[in-house]
């Protein structure tokens, strides 16, 4: 008996259209975990120290709170094992290192950067996922410079603030979501803005390539994936 099978209904195969994060003053959300953080970069430059340090768990919005200060100060970023070659050249611009306690640091560097913006009346903002205690500093002047920053933790994303990233990552990309998928996501995934940005991503590939809808239906085939560790989105 010869068995006729329906053909597939071909999948659209999605355009990646480079979307990417707003990382705008308008784009950051803030609940009670990041509030103090971004007070203290709205009150720029009236900061309690020339050095201040953001310090919170990978995924928790200390790169976008850097990038904007980066856009309202103008300061040159530099890279935390490449400090010495560039220290001659800073003057009196702010400063931004990312992600200071991430590799190699160059603590000869650090140290003379601290001592050129102070000299210079400048700002310097580090972010690190721990606090300067547990970088492995073995120059003394430089632990002792880090010890006079400011620093300000920020917590692991809440629900609030978790919502409010997914719901404006899904706005960036014209897609809408109803409320209670929203929740459903916020209960379901890991609690970091990254892997809100990898879900959201996936799940906007999903229903182009199902062209459906993002139902909670969808949103539990999409997270159960990722639990699973199929088609993870490198970013």
């Amino acid at each position: 008996m010869n068995v006729t099978q329906e053909p597939q209904k071909p999948r659209q195969l999605p355009l990646d259209l480079g979307h990417s994060p707003g990382l705008s003053r308008d784009d950051l959300v803030v609940s009670q975990a990041n509030a103090q953080a971004a007070a203290l970069i709205d009150r720029w430059p009236e900061w309690p120290a020339p050095v201040v340090l953001l310090a919170g768990p990978a995924g928790s919005g200390k790169s976008h709170l850097a990038a904007i200060w980066r856009e309202e100060t103008g300061a040159v970023e530099l890279s935390a094992s490449d400090i010495s070659a560039h220290v001659g050249e800073i003057g009196a611009q702010a400063v931004l290192i990312d992600d200071a306690d991430q590799g190699k640091l160059d603590q000869e560097g650090l140290f003379h950067l601290i001592n050129t913006v102070r000299g210079a009346g400048s700002h310097l903002l580090l972010t690190a996922r721990s606090f300067p205690a547990s970088w492995g500093v073995t120059l003394p002047d430089l632990a002792s410079r880090l010890k006079a920053a400011a620093t300000v933790e920020i917590e692991e994303p809440d629900d609030l603030l978790l919502a409010g990233v997914i719901t404006k990552l899904f706005a960036d990309r014209q897609v809408e979501v109803e409320p209670h998928v929203v929740q459903f996501l916020v209960r379901r995934i890991e609690r970091s803005l990254s892997t809100a940005i990898r879900v959201v991503e996936k799940l906007d590939r999903a229903a182009l390539e199902q062209k459906s809808r993002i139902s909670r239906a969808l949103a539990a085939e999409t997270v159960d994936s990722l639990d699973a560790g199929q088609g993870e989105l490198e970013l």
